[in-house]
């Protein structure tokens, strides 16, 4: 992948940076969500996630605040989290 010039980039690293992820209101996604987002910042703070069920209850929505620290980064972490069985949105 190319890089995009400093100047250029929307985003300043080291920077937090705010995920959402939405998947199935199930035993173990808030505890997969948060060992993916450990993998790429391991100083994420698991107890910072933020929980939001649906209306009827069947979905979950999280939003995790990494430490982003390049582009890299973000992309590969985003990669893992949309590839995970459990998840069914990562925005």
């Amino acid at each position: 992948m190319q890089d995009i010039p400093r100047e250029q980039s929307l985003i300043e690293y080291p920077s937090a940076f705010p995920i959402k992820v939405m998947g199935a209101h199930v035993p173990g996604f808030l505890e997969a969500i948060v060992e993916i987002a450990l993998r790429f910042d391991p100083a994420f703070a698991p107890d910072s996630v933020e929980q939001r069920p649906s209306k009827a209850g069947n979905y979950l929505g999280l939003t995790i605040t990494v430490t982003a620290t390049s582009r890299d980064q973000l992309d590969a972490l985003y990669r893992e989290l949309s590839g995970h069985p459990m998840v069914k949105i990562v925005l």
